[in-house]
């Protein structure tokens, strides 16, 4: 099988059935569906913690009266669905999907509105609290992106009158006398704030008061919400019906403080962008490349216990994605799990094709994985007596660029843009293998 060009967005099965009774095959985990016209587009894009139920709603009696969807349904003519680890998943997936895609029928998150962090400025010496959609790189320790911002904070709200820390946007500093004779907010005169604007709390104690919060932000919450509990109940025995559902509500956006993503995995570009030319730049310097590269190409595997094995190949021009360069491969010879021997294939039969049609080679080739994915790349080299380009893998756990024939690994910081745009190649490459490998997987349970 040759390479394919990548289409625009995922093809269309085979399934002769309606969109209808496809919905009803759906997995009952956390998604994302997409709603497609006759060409293939998709029209609307929505999340689920049940893709089975949410999407099979769309095409019940009651939905044809809904004044939201009944104009556009008739033109949805298939459907398609990526699954999430976990709700939170389903709920970024689905907003960068509507970005990319920019679905006819979607109202929301087409503009560049992102969500919510929470971040506490840890440098200052009176750390500040802060709910920001444009947190800072450096000097915080940040938290979320959250998927709501209103109980987000309510959350926020209820923390400050329990520790009392500052929200405010004062530079607040022990040297300047200044401060000595400033006069505290209203925050502080209703026991909101601990007052480090007069110094009326110490920097430690302060320190002390954050370092709670983190505890809380981290999960250690339970206590404080077991005595919430307490005294919901025994104001509702009280009668005093709206303190318990003031408590309640206190309650729950406590709880969903759990619903948000991880400031590392669900990066925002939006919130942090890539400045391309600059990480370009970077990778030539660290790489010792003679010039600055302009093509990269990145690759990746996915399968299911050895089923339905895949691999992608994304490319970049001058540091952003060229989608006209995507390929996907289906892996022709490896049985089972072996994702060595799979990279072997792929390389070979990526390289072997640029050679015999005379194409121009990337100028930096990524392996997603390790030291091993790296080797296997290199064999495959060696096998069909190419020289590579520079050839590079980025192991995920650390983060850790590897090179052929070095032993120790390349460390950069988490804000080099060099690193941060192999990590745009390297996640492109991995998202892309993931839905051909699920596509494949429903074509065949669906013949089955």
């Amino acid at each position: 099988m040759q390479e394919e060009p990548a289409p625009a967005v995922s093809a269309q099965t085979d399934d002769p059935r309606d969109p209808a009774a496809k919905a009803r095959t759906f997995p009952t985990t956390p998604g994302v569906y997409l709603m497609k016209d006759t060409a293939g587009n998709v029209i609307y894009v929505g999340k689920a913690k049940n893709l089975r139920s949410r999407a099979s709603s769309y095409f019940s009696k009651e939905a044809l009266d809904d004044p939201r969807i009944r104009d556009w349904m008739p033109l949805v003519k298939d459907v398609d669905y990526i699954e999430t680890a976990d709700p939170i998943a389903a709920v970024f997936t689905e907003a960068r999907m509507i970005k990319d895609l920019r679905p006819k029928f979607n109202k929301d998150l087409k503009d560049d509105k992102t969500f919510p962090y929470l971040q506490i400025r840890t440098r200052e010496e009176f750390p500040r609290v802060e709910i920001t959609r444009r947190p800072r790189r450096k000097g915080v320790r940040l938290y979320g992106p959250f998927t709501n911002s209103r109980s987000l904070r309510v959350a926020v709200d209820v923390l400050q009158r329990l520790l009392k820390f500052r929200t405010c946007t004062l530079d607040i500093k022990s040297t300047e006398d200044r401060w000595k004779w400033f006069r505290p907010c209203l925050l502080y005169s209703i026991r909101r704030c601990t007052g480090p604007c007069n110094f009326r709390v110490s920097r430690d104690d302060y320190r002390r008061q954050i370092k709670k919060l983190v505890f809380i932000l981290e999960g250690k919450k339970d206590r404080l919400l077991a005595r919430m509990e307490r005294e919901m109940l025994a104001a509702s025995e009280d009668l005093n019906f709206e303190k318990a559902r003031r408590i309640r509500d206190e309650i729950t956006a406590l709880q969903n403080l759990d619903m948000r993503g991880d400031a590392k995995d669900d990066i925002q570009p939006e919130v942090f962008p890539i400045d391309p030319k600059k990480g370009l730049r970077g990778l030539a310097k660290v790489l010792g490349l003679a010039k600055v590269p302009r093509t990269i190409e990145g690759m990746d595997i996915a399968h299911l216990s050895g089923q339905d094995t895949v691999a992608s190949l994304v490319s970049f021009l001058d540091g952003l994605p060229f989608k006209p360069g995507y390929r996907r491969f289906k892996i022709k010879t490896v049985q089972g799990v072996d994702d060595f021997a799979s990279m072997r294939e792929v390389v070979s039969r990526r390289f072997r094709r640029l050679r015999d049609e005379d194409e121009v080679f990337p100028d930096i080739l990524l392996i997603d994985g390790g030291k091993g994915q790296l080797n296997a790349a290199l064999d495959a080299f060696k096998a069909i007596g190419i020289d590579p380009p520079c050839l590079i893998s980025l192991a995920k756990q650390e983060e850790e660029i590897f090179r052929p024939g070095e032993s120790e690994s390349i460390r950069l910081s988490k804000h080099s843009a060099a690193l941060r745009l192999l990590q745009y190649v390297r996640d492109e490459a991995h998202r892309f293998a993931q839905h051909y490998h699920h596509m494949l997987r429903r074509k065949r349970f669906t013949e089955e």
